[in-house]
């Protein structure tokens, strides 16, 4: 059962992760039908004490680290802080030893790492800040791919929106799909998206160590639609096949089919947000040939299909404007 909730904020608090739980949680909807959250903010430092956040204003939490005792859940927002004071971490095992679940957004994933509740236990955070949770907190089964983790008493989640996912899914847990459906409504956000988080992520062309092969990738790059071979990039890059094979290793930090066909799917996320084109033509200008490969790749690599890509990133055509809408709500 999840009727009360209490969000364990720090110093450098970020404001919009913080309201998300204020608006998932903290809002009186008994004019829907949805009993109260008893719901309570508890600072690092104890009541009355402000806190500093990312916005350039200060929240002044009601409540001290005591708040957290009796909480059937436990929220820590996200925070710029990679330190924490040990009361505060102390009062956050006591809670889990209590049976309180744990939910963090964003970088709040930090906070549990340093109580040392993610030892063994799978998690995500902002794709900007896996590799540092990874780092930090080795024993963490960190997976970079989802919107959100639930690990049954601890769910962490991806940046920002990605918040509002974990809330609501958390939510439907608990309560039911009834409950979760009019908090949603009530926030214009869809109850549950699909993908992952690979969607959001720009992913640059591979770093080159040196331009020996530049002027062979500059022009795979704008012959994507043509089929490339082994031998012919090799032949024109004056080289043995197996000499090219070895240096686009060295230089691209994988394999030339890889590269490829990472390079045309970033040309088919280009396509998809500013063009109307369909989806099979967007796999033949690509050089995918047909649109099942085209899915294929995308969904490997983006995490959602093609068509689902475009309903969110969409740039031009009708509903455009909607979609980029539901995008920045969502």
């Amino acid at each position: 059962m999840l009727s009360s909730v209490a969000v364990l904020a720090f110093d450098e608090l970020s404001v919009f992760e913080f309201g998300v739980l204020c608006e998932v949680f903290g809002l009186d909807r008994t004019d829907d039908g949805i009993a109260k959250f008893d719901f309570r903010v508890c600072g690092q430092r104890g009541a009355g004490e402000p806190l500093s956040t990312s916005g350039g204003v200060q929240i002044v939490p009601e409540h001290g680290l005591g708040g957290l005792q009796g909480a059937d859940l436990v929220a820590v927002p996200a925070t710029r802080l990679r330190e924490f004071p040990e009361p505060a971490l102390e009062a956050l095992r006591a809670a889990a030893a209590a049976g309180a679940t744990l939910l963090t957004v964003c970088s709040g994933v930090f906070v549990l790492g340093a109580a040392g509740l993610l030892d063994g236990r799978r998690c995500t955070a902002h794709w900007k800040s896996v590799d540092e949770l990874r780092e930090r907190y080795p024993l963490a089964e960190v997976d970079p791919d989802v919107l959100f983790v639930d690990d049954g008493n601890i769910i962490t989640s991806a940046g920002t929106a990605a918040g509002i996912d974990a809330c609501l899914h958390l939510v439907r847990r608990e309560l039911g799909s009834t409950v979760v459906n009019v908090i949603a409504r009530r926030m214009v956000v869809p109850p549950q998206r699909e993908g992952g988080q690979r969607q959001f992520v720009a992913q640059p062309v591979p770093p080159r160590s040196t331009d020996s092969l530049a002027p062979v990738l500059d022009w795979m790059l704008e012959h994507l639609a043509v089929e490339h071979t082994v031998a012919g990039l090799a032949r024109r890059a004056r080289m043995s096949q197996r000499s090219f094979a070895r240096r686009f290793v060295a230089e691209t930090g994988t394999t030339p089919h890889r590269w490829l066909t990472l390079q045309r799917v970033l040309y088919a996320q280009r396509l998809l947000e500013d063009t109307e084109l369909s989806v099979d033509a967007v796999a033949e200008r690509c050089g995918f040939g047909g649109a099942a490969l085209l899915r294929h790749h995308f969904r490997h690599l983006v995490g959602v299909a093609p068509i689902d890509y475009r309903r969110t990133f969409r740039t031009c055509g009708p509903g455009a404007g909607a979609a980029r809408l539901d995008a920045a709500g969502a």
